[in-house]
C-alpha cells in the first residue's frame, strides 16, 4: 500500500491546524461542558478564559494538567486558518465585532469540509483506490470549491448531503484497502475477530487481537485495551480512541486515522503509526 498518490506538501499543510494563522476560532466558537475533558463549562461564541489577546492559549503547555485534555486533542484540519485568512481575509472578530457571530457559525461548517478533504486526500494516496481516483479527485475538487465560497453561501450549504456523497467514495476506498488485508498467520490467531460497524467496545480487552482489515468506523473504543493489537489496514474513521491503550499496537497501513485520535489514546514508543502521524509528547516512551 502506498500513501504517495497525488498528495503534495502544500495540501497536507493546508489540512493541518496552523494556530499562528488562526484567530483562536476553536477557543471562541465552540461550546464545551465541564467533564473529564474540560475543566469548566463554556458556551459557543464565548471566548475561553484562557484565550489571550494575541489569540494564543495562555495554558497551552499545561492543557492536560489544567483539565483541558479536550483542547489538547482537538483538530480543525486547517479550517481555522482558512476561515481567518481566506474567508475573512485576515479580518479578526475582535477588531470587527460585527463579524463575530457569523465567523463563529462559519467555522464549524468549514471544519467539516476540511475533515472531508483530509480523508479524500488520503484516499487519493492509496494504490488500491486507483480505479476510483477520478471520482475521488472530483469529490475533492468539489469540496475544496465549497471551502472557497463566501460566508453566506457556506452557511447555506447542505453539509449532510455532501458528506453522504463523500462517504460513499470513502467506503469504496475502505473496501478496496481492507480486501487486501492478509488473513495469514498471526501471533494471536485466536483473537482474529470481526467487529460490527459502530460497535460499543468501551473498556473491552482486545489485547493482542488480530484486527487486520477490520471495519472500526465509528467504533467506541474508549478505554479499550488494544495493546499489541494488529490494526494494519483497519478502517478507523470516526473511531473514539479516548484513553484506549494502543501501546505496542501496529497501526501501519491503517486508514483514515487522524492525529487527534492518536492524541486521545494512550501509547508508547513501541506503537507503530502511519508515517503521516507522530507519537504524542505525552505518551510514555520506552
Amino acid at each position: 500500500m502506498s500513501n504517495s498518490g497525488i498528495s503534495n506538501n502544500k495540501r497536507i499543510k493546508d489540512l493541518s491546524a496552523d494556530c499562528q494563522r488562526c484567530f483562536g476560532l476553536c477557543c471562541a466558537a465552540l461550546p464545551y461542558a465541564k467533564s473529564a475533558d474540560f475543566a469548566v463549562d463554556k458556551a459557543g461564541g464565548v471566548p475561553c478564559p484562557n484565550l489571550q489577546q494575541d489569540f494564543r492559549c495562555g495554558i497551552h503547555r499545561e492543557l492536560r494538567s489544567k483539565g483541558f485534555r479536550g483542547c489538547a486533542v482537538y483538530e480543525c484540519f486547517g479550517a481555522g486558518q482558512k476561515v481567518s485568512q481566506i474567508t475573512y481575509a485576515g479580518n479578526d472578530w475582535r477588531e470587527h465585532p460585527a463579524l463575530a457571530q457569523e465567523v463563529f457559525e462559519v467555522f464549524p461548517v468549514m471544519q467539516q469540509l476540511h475533515e472531508m478533504l483530509c480523508y479524500l486526500d488520503e484516499a487519493l494516496g492509496l494504490e488500491e483506490t486507483l480505479p476510483i481516483h477520478k471520482d475521488l479527485r472530483k469529490a475533492l475538487e468539489q469540496t475544496e470549491a465549497l471551502t472557497c465560497l463566501n460566508p453566506r453561501s457556506i452557511l447555506e450549504l447542505d453539509v449532510p448531503a455532501h458528506r453522504a456523497i463523500v462517504n460513499s467514495l470513502l467506503l469504496q476506498a475502505s473496501e478496496r484497502v481492507r480486501a487486501n488485508a492478509s488473513p495469514g498467520p498471526h501471533k494471536n490467531q485466536k483473537w482474529r475477530i470481526k467487529i460490527p460497524r459502530g460497535s460499543d467496545l468501551i473498556g473491552v480487552n482486545l489485547k493482542g487481537a488480530d484486527l487486520r482489515g477490520a471495519n472500526l468506523r465509528g467504533a467506541l473504543l474508549i478505554a479499550a485495551d488494544l495493546s499489541d493489537a494488529d490494526l494494519r489496514a483497519a478502517d478507523l474513521i470516526g473511531a473514539d480512541f479516548r484513553d484506549a491503550d494502543i501501546s505496542g499496537a501496529d497501526l501501519t497501513g491503517s486508514i483514515f486515522l487522524t492525529q487527534a485520535q492518536v492524541n486521545s489514546a494512550k501509547g508508547d514508543g513501541e506503537t507503530k503509526l502511519p508515517p503521516s502521524l507522530r507519537i504524542p509528547d505525552h505518551w510514555v516512551k520506552k
